[in-house]
């Protein structure tokens, strides 16, 4: 609705006599004005951090939830939910030092800002652009929700038969010794990943790479659930897959468009291709799978929404529409393969396919970014752009994110093994987590 008004109205005249009485005292002001923040651009980065939290709660939880059994609906939503309250602590104790700090390290941020200190209300932090700048306390609660998300999609890959005070304390040890440090790494200006010129606008290696490898490592150190390719384990409600499926393309927005920092054509660029990457994702999985198997299932076809988005986010800031399907195309014909081969000729038991689809789509994104980027594309690579060199330097920094995750997070199950456990006994695997771990049933008769 557009509000009309006459030159004469009460309002107009007072918005003038502000404004005459504004240049009286602008002198005086200056300094005050030159580090006053846009209300867009906080305006913007606000929507866009709740949007995140949204992804997780409820679209995450829901999506996961309707892929296992009825008897394990709830044990999927409280760890969501608890996932993302514990790492919203942490980061505030010392996650975002951690990450953010200030270090001069390649590796950490230091300890500079340990329960926020020197944080307030006036404290600012930098965007892309020059002398524009938002502030701090909302660049740190944007971050916390990637940090909460991360552990969240770890949750999918052995769903079932995790105990969840394995899954607590595994959280809160491999959001210190790995999300924090690969976010430092990847993002801040003295990161080691970021200094090689390594492109991960939103999280393709700090995220999704980081997630798939920590989530397949967790499965096979898990082990496979009880009756595992003997009993039928198929969602038990893809409607409410659906619903999550949605809402994560929904929230997706913020995580992509969000990662802008500013509320201008960069955002704009970043909303387009989650639209147009998500689309190719899910046109190209249905026709694979159609092919593939003779029908074309709504499985399928929210798999294709996943793929796409987790391909295209490190890609959404330098890549153009058209490059956009083609990654997301791209990603899920790659997804498809290890999802319905690769993980049935290995035999591991990733229950929502974290590893297949977060892992393989976020290698194929960070890779496929060196290549979507270039000018001929439409993307954001400058007449002098280089892609081959640009690639090496893509896999390179999905190497050592491998590398990074893999090793830490072995070591990480290894030790949570060792002090609580990492499976319930198969007698509450069979009566299901919902009732066996947390007393209560998702749905009654």
């Amino acid at each position: 609705m557009t509000l009309q008004m006459s030159h004469t109205s009460p309002l107009r005249l007072g918005l003038m006599a502000a404004g005459a009485l504004a240049a009286f005292a602008a002198p005086a002001l200056a300094q005050e004005a030159a580090t006053t923040m846009d209300k867009g651009d906080t305006t913007f980065m606000l929507v866009s951090t709740i949007l995140v939290l949204l992804m997780i709660l409820p679209g995450l939880a829901l999506f996961y939830g309707g892929l296992v059994r009825t008897k394990n609906m709830l044990s999927v939503l409280i760890q969501c939910t608890m996932i993302t309250a514990l790492v919203m602590v942490i980061w505030v104790f010392y996650g975002y030092s951690f990450a953010f700090g200030g270090s001069d390290s390649a590796f950490w941020g230091g300890t500079g800002k340990l329960f926020l200190a020197g944080v307030t209300s006036a404290s600012e932090a930098e965007t892309f652009t020059e002398g524009v700048m938002i502030p701090e306390y909302i660049f740190i609660a944007f971050q916390m929700t990637f940090a909460c998300i991360t552990p969240a999609l770890i949750v999918g890959a052995f769903a079932e038969r995790i105990r969840f005070s394995a899954i607590m304390l595994f959280t809160a040890l491999w959001v210190t010794i790995v999300y924090f440090p690969v976010a430092h790494m990847v993002w801040d200006v003295n990161g080691l990943l970021f200094k090689m010129g390594a492109l991960d606008f939103a999280g393709g290696t700090v995220v999704h790479i980081n997630a798939g490898i920590a989530g397949l490592i967790g499965a096979i150190m898990v082990g496979k659930r009880t009756g595992f390719g003997r009993d039928m384990m198929a969602p038990h409600s893809m409607t409410l897959t659906m619903v999550g499926a949605a809402l994560l393309w929904f929230g997706w927005f913020g995580f992509n468009a969000g990662s802008n920092l500013e509320a201008n054509a960069g955002a704009a660029l970043a909303m387009i291709n989650t639209f147009t990457a998500t689309a190719g994702a899910i046109l190209a999985w249905t026709v694979i799978e159609t092919l593939h198997r003779g029908k074309a299932s709504l499985l399928g076809a929210v798999s294709g929404i996943i793929a796409g988005l987790v391909a295209v986010t490190p890609a959404a800031g330098f890549a153009g529409p058209v490059g956009a399907i083609a990654l997301g195309a791209v990603s899920s014909g790659v997804c498809y393969y290890f999802v319905a081969v690769v993980k049935n000729k290995f035999g591991y038991d990733d229950t929502a396919d974290v590893f297949g689809i977060h892992g393989v789509g976020g290698i194929v994104g960070a890779l496929g970014t060196a290549v979507v980027n270039m000018p001929g594309l439409g993307g954001a690579g400058g007449e002098d752009y280089a892609v081959g060199s640009q690639f090496v330097i893509q896999a390179s920094a999905v190497g050592i994110t491998i590398l990074w995750c893999g090793i830490l997070s072995f070591i990480l199950f290894k030790i949570v093994d060792m002090a609580l456990g990492l499976r319930v006994s198969v007698e509450d695997e069979r009566q299901g987590l919902d009732l066996a771990s947390h007393g209560e049933a998702a749905y009654h008769d």
